[in-house]
């Protein structure tokens, strides 16, 4: 007796879902440049990206305007505490004897601990002026962004690419 009519289809269909499934991008191959599924899992790290650039900015403005407050703001909690401390001291990002006439981000990426900002900082203390490199490190909080760390250096800015 041969099969009947419901198990063939039902083995006709088994036989094309892989054919199916790939062409909708859930087997084998992996996206495509530019496909939709690219596209996707970039806007994440573009966002990260985005977040941490705006993190920085607005600590280096604050530092700028000597606004401590809106300074200790883009910290995360653990670090609010020892900025208290430290950021109006002698050598403190907002230390009344030097002004920061510039700062610029230079490159933003993914590093082993969040994004890594890296930056170049003008200070001035009367008409001497230096230009050091201070690297940021912001991660997500909760719902929110904040910057977890801040060292000397940085990291140097990627090549563009060119499409």
């Amino acid at each position: 007796m041969g099969p009947t009519y419901p198990r063939m289809v039902a083995a006709a269909l088994l036989a094309l879902a892989p054919v199916a499934l790939a062409g909708c991008g859930f087997v084998g191959g992996g996206d495509t440049a530019g496909g939709p599924a690219t596209e996707a899992n970039r806007a994440p790290a573009d966002e990260a990206a985005a977040k941490s650039r705006e993190r920085v900015q607005a600590y280096l403005d604050a530092m700028a305007a000597k606004d401590a407050d809106a300074g200790r703001s883009q910290l995360c909690a653990p670090l609010q505490a020892r900025f208290d401390a430290d950021a109006t001291g002698p050598n403190g990002d907002f230390a009344d004897h030097f002004t920061v006439p510039q700062a610029t981000i230079t490159d933003v990426r993914s590093g082993p601990h969040g994004q890594e900002v890296s930056t170049a900082v003008t200070v001035a203390v009367g008409s001497r002026k230096a230009t050091r490199a201070l690297l940021f490190t912001v991660t997500r909080s909760g719902a929110d962004w904040c910057i977890t760390g801040e060292a000397p250096g940085g990291n140097s800015p990627e090549p563009a690419v060119t499409p």
